[in-house]
């Protein structure tokens, strides 16, 4: 996949900075805009943004699962684990996104293609 898309320029790097780190605030709105945005014009941003999105939506399910599951106290402890993987993941997609290097989520449902 990375053989087929072009070295991205400073802007498409920063975007996607941007739309990495927004995950961790704004949930799936910020890389959805910039997915429905860049799609056609920029494949580095678009496969980012898509990645960005997708991992949201996996962490949107599972904090349904949790909060169905804080009925019997489990879904505490797995709210504060995603809560957390999604700060570090993020961060690490953001790094990787910076130095021009496409990044993956693990386990993260690719629902979006």
């Amino acid at each position: 996949m990375s053989n087929l898309i072009p070295v991205p320029s400073a802007d498409e790097k920063n975007i996607a900075v941007v739309t990495h780190l927004a995950g961790t605030v704004f949930s799936v709105f910020p890389a959805l805009f910039v997915w429905l945005l860049k799609k056609d014009s920029s494949p580095f941003i678009a496969e980012q943004a898509r990645e960005a999105l997708n991992f949201q939506i996996t962490l949107l399910i599972g904090y349904a699962i949790s909060s169905i599951l804080m009925v019997i106290l489990v879904g505490f402890l797995l709210a504060g684990i995603l809560w957390i993987a999604n700060l570090i993941l993020c961060v690490l997609a953001a790094i990787a996104a910076s130095q021009g290097q496409e990044y993956r989520y693990p386990f993260t449902l690719r629902l979006i293609s």
